[in-house]
């Protein structure tokens, strides 16, 4: 409720609830690239971004449905999805030169063990230097889809698996073997970047 003759008419995207200005202040005062992590439900989205006064520029970009491509044959918005494409985007920016960065998380909350940490994950590991405290990253397991296939196992073969996992079952893709899937991708995104920019 309004009190006085004074009203400040905040910045749309500020309104509307997309940037918090403060947070991007201190970001930028770091002077270095930002690795902006976005992500639905469905998709996980992670970008190298350079300031400029006219406009960020986008210099090196994944979106977890490349990883289809490569052969991921799970869920592209899920915890290993979201490593993947951390780590594709590290080996794409050292590719482009870029040795280290400042997580950008937006809106996102932080909370441990998230998917926005499981992208820090893989861009970490692929040598991306981005400044975290290590006990926030998801454990190795988790990253590689092994919960997943645990999971799968207790449900076995009952309605459950077919409720759970139908997407998966529709697909012919067995949740048991996610891990292998994702020892696969991540041997191809490192193949894959050595070759195109080597």
């Amino acid at each position: 409720m309004r009190k006085g003759n004074i009203y400040t008419v905040y910045f749309r995207r500020k309104r509307d609830g997309f940037t918090n200005y403060r947070r991007r202040l201190k970001i930028l005062t770091s002077n270095k690239p930002r690795m902006v992590v976005r992500k639905s439900l469905k998709n996980i989205q992670a970008n190298i971004v350079e300031y400029n006064k006219n406009g960020d520029i986008v210099k090196v970009t994944c979106h977890s449905t490349i990883l289809k491509k490569l052969g991921w044959n799970y869920g592209t918005g899920n915890l290993p999805a979201a490593y993947l494409v951390g780590f594709m985007l590290g080996e794409k920016a050292k590719a482009a030169n870029f040795k280290d960065a400042v997580l950008d998380m937006g809106i996102n909350k932080s909370v441990k063990g998230s998917r926005v940490y499981a992208v820090l994950a893989g861009a970490l590991d692929a040598g991306l230097k981005v400044p975290c405290g290590e006990n926030i990253l998801p454990d190795k397991d988790r990253l590689s889809g092994k919960h997943i296939a645990a999971y799968a196992q207790k449900l076995k073969e009952g309605e459950s698996l077919k409720k759970q996992f139908g997407s998966y079952i529709k697909s012919n893709a067995d949740p048991g073997n996610i891990a292998k899937n994702f020892e696969e991708v991540k041997e191809k995104i490192k193949n894959s970047i050595v070759v195109k920019n080597g």
